[in-house]
């Protein structure tokens, strides 16, 4: 438990839910579903249930600074790495586990977004526990997938490579496939060795970070200035080398060309709240199929309606 720790992503933008997500307060600092919490709030207590307070670092957009701190008042400040403008998931995962490197340098790290679904929240805490102990042992990247319910042409897919299992449903990662249009995704559904790609990654700081140098160019000369950094009082300040990073996300840069990635079938229901097509698929529904996020609004069919006559003023226009 010791060298268990999860990096919680923040700094997207939320534009995929425009109008209710708006830059200026996205999606994961939002209450979507009427729980009384944040997206983001969410998050971090259901790691916190298995993940010691002291090993969760959140990495956000220097924008969105003041909503985490009110919003997660228990977080030290030195746990909120800062992203001084946007470079993509690969710049704060980078950042992070050198941050994290630092402090412990046998650490495993949970990444997880702060705008996902996650029901039964049991069996969560067992698959992220089984995916910290197998890459705790092995020099490799897991990634979590699901189960596909339907053909679904939002999300990414991720093909295993065996139907035997190497330990607690984790298998060996054949292929990526990033959206496909809705033919593919009918077959990837019924071929049945495709997942879904949730983004919950785990891996060892030091196998990440020899990704990192070895597969994206820049990060051969930004990862050793990171690293001089981490070594600061205060971490959190990302200097202006951050500019020079390039804009890619872990999927395609690291991912998908690294020798030893796995993935690992979950147990828990899972969504992905970043469309408006997302959330009416897994957003719980009434009878007719409605789905209601945190409105007073009220439904009522046709025949329910009581049309009332109504005086409009009457305007003559005269011509002078």
């Amino acid at each position: 438990m010791d060298n268990n720790y999860c990096l919680i992503l923040a700094g997207g933008n939320g534009s995929r839910l425009w109008p209710v997500s708006r830059t200026t307060c996205p999606k994961q600092f939002m209450d979507l579903l009427g729980t009384g919490k944040s997206m983001l709030q969410q998050t971090y207590d259901r790691v916190a249930r298995f993940i010691r307070p002291e090993n969760i670092y959140v990495s956000t957009n220097v924008q969105y600074l003041p909503l985490v701190y009110e919003q997660l008042p228990e977080v030290d400040d030195t746990h909120i790495l800062e992203e001084p403008l946007r470079r993509g998931t690969l710049a704060a995962v980078a950042w992070g586990t050198v941050v994290i490197a630092k402090i412990n340098p046998n650490a495993q790290v949970f990444v997880t977004p702060s705008d996902q679904l996650i029901r039964d929240e049991n069996s969560f805490r067992d698959d992220v526990g089984n995916a910290l102990r197998f890459v705790s042992s092995h020099d490799g990247i897991l990634v979590t997938g699901i189960r596909p319910t339907r053909p679904d042409t939002g999300y990414g897919y991720i093909q295993f490579g065996s139907s035997e299992a190497l330990d607690n449903e984790i298998y060996p990662v054949r292929s990526f496939t990033e959206k496909p249009n809705a033919d593919f995704a009918q077959m990837f559904m019924e071929e049945g060795d495709f997942l879904w790609n949730t983004g919950l990654l785990y891996y060892k700081v030091d196998v990440m970070l020899s990704n990192l140098y070895r597969l994206v160019p820049e990060y051969q000369i930004e990862i050793p200035r990171m690293m001089a950094e981490a070594e600061t009082a205060d971490p959190k300040l990302v200097p202006e080398f951050f500019t020079s990073l390039p804009n890619l996300n872990v999927d395609v840069s690291i991912l998908e060309h690294s020798e030893h990635v796995y993935v690992q079938s979950a147990h828990f229901d899972w969504a992905d709240l970043g469309t408006w097509t997302g959330i009416y698929n897994d957003a719980p529904a009434d009878g007719q199929g409605n789905v209601l996020l945190n409105t007073k609004a009220h439904l009522c069919s046709l025949d329910q309606l009581v049309l009332v006559p109504v005086l409009l003023p009457v305007v003559q226009f005269v011509q002078y």
